[in-house]
């Protein structure tokens, strides 16, 4: 699912080297973090968030253990 997310957001930022995801993961949820350089946190929203709404839906979709919900939180 890293790898995922990751692959989505460089091709949408300038800094991909910058780009960061941290799991974090309790009993009933899965949490990912996802930072990325402070000049493209716009392009990763996107206008009235629907960049980062997209980004959401493909990693919900793309979740394997239907035990946890899955979360994407951008920093």
């Amino acid at each position: 699912m890293k790898a995922l997310i990751e692959s989505i957001v460089t091709s949408l930022v300038d800094h991909p080297e910058d780009i960061v995801v941290a799991k974090t993961e309790e009993e009933t949820k899965i949490v990912y973090h996802l930072t990325v350089n402070q000049e493209d946190v716009g392009k990763v929203i996107g206008k009235n968030g629907r960049i980062a709404k997209a980004i959401r839906t493909v990693v919900y979709a793309a979740k394997t253990d239907a035990k946890k919900r899955i979360y994407l939180d951008i920093m």
